[in-house]
């Protein structure tokens, strides 16, 4: 599984680059915020690999925020790559928790390829992600994720799961389950 990638850039336009990287071309479908970010040639970019039966796609992202934006719209029964990549092209991951949180359907419908059913979909599957997108980078450790996860089967919200562990400062799952559920009670 490809993740990541740092190489030049032979060839770009707004949703696609071809990226050099020794000595091997990958073609790399990209939003048009991360097109915009392009300052060099020279571009560390963070990967999200789809295998499908008929083809292997790679999918850049300047920022880890829009690649978990990018991964969190997969998972919706209906929407594919390229209506995920039209969210992440249309909207930054700060601009889609804000749509997520205050549940403003009409803000989805604008995105080319999500109607009325698929933008009300999104809202009920996506209930809480505005919290991880706000986080950001601080649920990459296996521990915090491995946390959340116990947390949510405990039956709390995400959103207030996330708020806890964010004020807690175990490195190791049982650790910050302790911690949470301690900030857990006070809410």
């Amino acid at each position: 599984m490809i993740v990541g990638l740092v190489g030049n850039i032979e060839f770009k336009e707004p949703t696609a680059l071809h990226l050099e990287v020794n000595g091997v071309i990958y073609q790399v479908f990209i939003s048009l915020h991360t097109y915009g970010g392009l300052s060099s040639d020279k571009v560390r970019l963070h990967i999200s690999h789809i295998i499908r039966e008929d083809a292997q796609q790679l999918y850049g992202f300047l920022q880890k925020s829009e690649k978990t934006l990018f991964e969190g719209m997969l998972k919706i029964n209906g929407i594919g790559p390229k209506a995920a990549l039209a969210i992440c092209s249309t909207f930054t991951p700060e601009q889609f928790a804000g749509i997520i949180s205050s549940k403003d359907v009409n803000a989805l419908k604008k995105v080319p390829g999500i109607g009325p059913k698929s933008a009300a979909r999104i809202m009920v599957e996506l209930a809480g992600f505005d919290a991880v997108l706000l986080q950001g980078e601080s649920f990459t450790t296996s521990a915090s994720s491995e946390a959340l996860m116990a947390l949510e089967s405990l039956g709390f919200k995400k959103e207030v799961i996330v708020t806890a562990l964010s004020k807690c400062s175990g490195t190791d799952t049982a650790t910050l389950v302790k911690e949470a559920l301690k900030q857990l009670q006070k809410f």
